[in-house]
């Protein structure tokens, strides 16, 4: 590196302070994740879970998560809160945690979100029936939406830059007619 005795200079940094720290540690400032969604790297805990995050359908599992828990949470609930008390408990809890176990799972394996969506969906809307109006509405709302949030989610595809110019209109690869 060129010292300010060689008489080099140092030109002023310019950027954001994230931008410039990636950079430092990581070269060009871009990993294939980052550099597909256009975002500078974070490095440490945080950007590993950024990307972890992001690779799945996790507002959706969330949400699934929390709508079984909120539905297993009424039955256990006071006698004051609760609407009914007797065999209403049981599904309460099952449809709970079943609920739960969706949300974890398309968390673990993100491949299965299409199904784990329907089925969240489905066992939502039963909720409404067999658990005290699904955790008073709440559970079920939020398991609909929390299953459709995981049915319409997609991976995002690296998007691959190419230094390579489109093929012009004029050169195609058909014969030319006679």
């Amino acid at each position: 590196m060129p010292s300010p005795a060689d008489g080099a200079t140092r030109e002023p940094l310019s950027g954001s302070p994230d931008r410039l720290l990636a950079d430092e540690h990581h070269g060009k400032g871009l990993d294939q994740t980052s550099a597909a969604l256009g975002t500078p790297v974070r490095p440490g805990l945080r950007g590993r879970w950024r990307r972890w995050r992001r690779s799945r359908p996790f507002w959706g599992g969330l949400l699934t998560i929390l709508a079984g828990a909120e539905i297993c949470a009424i039955p256990l609930a006071p006698l004051e809160v609760m609407l009914h008390q007797g065999i209403a408990g049981v599904p309460s809890v099952l449809l709970g945690i079943v609920m739960i176990m969706l949300g974890i799972s398309v968390w673990v394996s993100p491949q299965y979100r299409s199904l784990a969506g329907v089925v969240t969906t489905v066992i939502a809307a039963a909720a409404l029936v067999m658990s005290n109006l699904g955790g008073f509405l709440i559970g079920t709302l939020v398991g609909i939406l929390g299953g459709a949030m995981m049915f319409a989610w997609q991976p995002v595809e690296p998007r691959h830059r190419s230094h390579t110019a489109p093929p012009s209109p004029d050169t195609s690869d058909t014969p030319a007619e006679a």
